[in-house]
Order: C-alpha cells, then sequence, then structure tokens
C-alpha cells in the first residue's frame, strides 16, 4: 500500500477501503506521508466526499493514531460535550462543574481559538496560573478527586487529526463535512467518554451559516458516533447573535463565573442548562429533559456547581477566589460604550462582525502564532428582541488603544439593526437532533 495509490483512489471517485484509511492515518502521523502528498488526498476526498462509511472508518483509524485515554477507575457515567464553535461560546467553563455537581465525569480535551471561534483553552488561559497542560494521568486524577478535568489538545491523543487538521486549513478544504466530523469524533473517541452531547452552532457567528447547513453536519457527526459506539445526543443552537453578553478572553470567564454565583438569569445561562439537562438524560440520570433541567437549576441554586468550580480552578492551579472576585482577571485600559442612535427594538447584532472586531482587538488569532491579549473584548448589552431607547448603551468596547476602539466601533456599528417594529426573541436552542 502506498500514499500515490490512495490518492489515485479518492481522486477517481473510489471508495477507500478500511484498511487505506488506517493505513493513511498512520502515514499522518508518523510523518511517511509528505505533507504535499496528504494535501492532495485531502483535496480529492474534498471534491468527492467519503460517504458514511469511510468517514467512521478514518474517524476510528485516526482515534487509533496514537494513545486513547483509559477513564477505567472513574466514577460513571463518562461524559464529554463539544461545540464546533461560536462567538462569546463559554458554555463550558459553566457546563464542566454543573454535570460534575450532577455526579457525572467530565474528562474534556479542549482547543485553541482560531478566526471569530474563541477557544476555551485561550478563556482559562486567561485566568492567572490556570494550567492546561495536564498530562493523562493527572487527568484521571484530579477527575477521580473532584469530577472533572480539562486539558488543551496533546500530541499524543490523535496526531494524525493534529497533521490533517493543520493542513485543511492551508489548503482550503475546511468546509468538507466527512473531514470537520472525523477531525472532532477522533479526539472525542481518544478521550476516553462513553456519552457525548455535541452543540452544532448556527448562524453568522459559526462555521455553518444556516439551520440547514448545520443539520447536515449534526447528522453526520450523529452516524459517525453511532457507527463508533457512542451514546450521542446533539443540539442545533443559534449563532446569528453573540451567546451571551461578553465576547473576549477574560469577559467570558467572568460571566461564567456570574452564572456559577448564581448572579446571572441570561440567554446564556438557558442554554447552559438546557445542555446539562441534554447531557443527564442521555447519560441515563433522569427520565427527561424537564427533571434534567430541574436537577441542573437546583446545582446553581444550592451553591453546588460553584463549589465544583471553585474546587477545580485550585486543582489546575488558579485561585479560586477568581471566580467570586473577576476583578481580578485582566482588565483593558480603554472603554468605549456605543449607544443608540434611535428608539426600537433590537432586530440584529451579528455575531459574525463582533468577533471580527475583537480579532482585530487582539482578543483572537488570524494566524496560529498569532499572541492574544486576554483583556480585550466586547460587552454586549442587548439581544435580539430587546427595546431600547436613544441614548441607551448597545455595546462597550474593551481596547488596548484609542486607535483600536474607534477600529472596533466601526466594525460593530455596520452588525447592528435596530426595527422600528417589535422583534421576535428566539431561543438559544434552535433543534434536539434524535
Amino acid at each position: 500500500m502506498n500514499i500515490q495509490e490512495i490518492i489515485a483512489a479518492k481522486r477517481d471517485g473510489l471508495k477507500h477501503t478500511r484498511e487505506e484509511l488506517n493505513w493513511l492515518a498512520k502515514a499522518a502521523a508518523s510523518g511517511e506521508a509528505a505533507d504535499y502528498q496528504l494535501s492532495a488526498w485531502l483535496m480529492a476526498a474534498y471534491l468527492h466526499p467519503l460517504d458514511a462509511e469511510e468517514t467512521a472508518w478514518l474517524t476510528l483509524a485516526m482515534a487509533d493514531s496514537g494513545e486513547r485515554l483509559d477513564l477505567t477507575g472513574l466514577p460513571k457515567p463518562w461524559v464529554d460535550k463539544h461545540s464546533t464553535g461560536g462567538v462569546g461560546d463559554k458554555t463550558s467553563i459553566v457546563l464542566l462543574p454543573l454535570l460534575a455537581a450532577c455526579g457525572l465525569t467530565v474528562v474534556k480535551m479542549s482547543g485553541r481559538g482560531l478566526g471569530i471561534t474563541g477557544g476555551t483553552v485561550d478563556k482559562l488561559s486567561s485566568v492567572p496560573g490556570f494550567r492546561m497542560d495536564l498530562s493523562p494521568e493527572e487527568l484521571k486524577a484530579q477527575a477521580k478527586r473532584i469530577g472533572l478535568a480539562i486539558t488543551g489538545q496533546t500530541p499524543n491523543l490523535a496526531p494524525a487529526d493534529k497533521v490533517l487538521y493543520a493542513l485543511r486549513d492551508a489548503t482550503a478544504t475546511v468546509g468538507s463535512v466527512p473531514l470537520i466530523v472525523s477531525s472532532i469524533m477522533s479526539k472525542k473517541i481518544a478521550g476516553g467518554a462513553e456519552t457525548l452531547v455535541l452543540d452544532v452552532k448556527s448562524g453568522s457567528g459559526a462555521f455553518m451559516k444556516t439551520h440547514d447547513e448545520a443539520k447536515v453536519l449534526a447528522i453526520a457527526l450523529q452516524n459517525t458516533a453511532k457507527r463508533a459506539g457512542l451514546n450521542v445526543r446533539l443540539a442545533i443552537t443559534d449563532m446569528s447573535q453573540p451567546l451571551g453578553r461578553t465576547v473576549g478572553n477574560a469577559l467570558e470567564v467572568a460571566e461564567a463565573a456570574a452564572v456559577l454565583t448564581g448572579n446571572e438569569v441570561s440567554r446564556f445561562q438557558e442554554l447552559c442548562v438546557d445542555l446539562c439537562s441534554l447531557t443527564l438524560f442521555a447519560a441515563g440520570t433522569v427520565p427527561d429533559l424537564e427533571s434534567g433541567r430541574t436537577k441542573g437549576l437546583d446545582a446553581l441554586a444550592s451553591g453546588a456547581a460553584l463549589a465544583k468550580a471553585e474546587a477545580w480552578f485550585e486543582a489546575q492551579g488558579a485561585d479560586p477566589s477568581v471566580i467570586v472576585r473577576p476583578d481580578k482577571l485582566p482588565s483593558a485600559p480603554i472603554r468605549k460604550r456605543i449607544s443608540a442612535e434611535q428608539a426600537g427594538w433590537i432586530e440584529k447584532v451579528d455575531a459574525e462582525s463582533v468577533g471580527r472586531a475583537v480579532v482585530a482587538l487582539g482578543g483572537g488569532r488570524e494566524r496560529k502564532d498569532d499572541v492574544i491579549d486576554p483583556a480585550v473584548g466586547i460587552e454586549v448589552h442587548v439581544e435580539v428582541g430587546s427595546r431600547v431607547e436613544s441614548g441607551e448603551p448597545l455595546l462597550t468596547i474593551h481596547a488596548s488603544s484609542e486607535g483600536a476602539a474607534a477600529q472596533a466601533e466601526a466594525t460593530v456599528r455596520a452588525g447592528l439593526g435596530i426595527s422600528n417594529s417589535e422583534v421576535k426573541r428566539f431561543n438559544p436552542i434552535l433543534e434536539f437532533v434524535n
């Protein structure tokens, strides 16, 4: 078997064998196949997409290209959650301690942000001292002790994906649904969880811009997860406007902390509770979604989720008091308020515009080696359906300079819309995929 034959087969629209995809994943991980050869295969696979069976085979081969995390000995159920990424998506910071407070064991690998979609690694790295480099042994020991642990992506888990992921970005093949699915699912399988909840984002601030596109991805993820033997549930959620009231790393940690301390009742909090409910139901610990919501809300109201979060931050090297004292987080020197120029109802807070403004401020990456400023970002004071009066604040820009703030203002103003007619608010969860 050689890479030229594998490239030629997909170039000609032929179906791969399982053995071919196993070989391809190992060759990618080991360096036996050169980057230019893998790039040629990626383009062939983009033009002649893998079918459901090939996608599952590639996913498992990528998961097996390195180590798999063995969670044996940890209390069950073992669960994991993944979001396809969006603007202001800090859900994991709330959801992990919330699930642990409800009796589940959560071990999670997370990635860095690229472009307008932020990464959990960057958000938590804005907390002084927070470690995102736990070894597999440290992950397991911590999860056994407190019920949750998180780390950045490690080179030993799904190494074939690391190679192919970088090449997809460089070869304009990111948009292939089978390649997206194999990338996501290979890391989740390598992470060892048995139950997985997937949050598939839809809208201008997500990779999938329409509900129909998100549904195609959700079904493909579901099919591959089931073929791999995972218990999976999916939700398609809104990303046409930013999730929550902050975008930017330290700002998002502070907002997540407000939910955990019980000081935030919002659209973001609603999504966290809904995803908690879906995970509890998927894991079989509650009989229905409504019972799951009640259990999640109780964990927030009782302080159990907050206690788990404090134990989590301390275990990973951070000062746990940051959760109740967000003023200890990095803050930007410049704050610029954007106010409404007319009264009416908010009909548009374009997530992509806000995301691009935050990247330009230094709060995100355009290239993988860009350095992030954890303090900058944007507070969003309104959401679609809100009523505002002329002069009321819409957004607050947190910037490192007046010039950067002015540039961000021009970007976000283009993404705002106010209507003279009442606009309907819509739910953060658009659809559960069964």
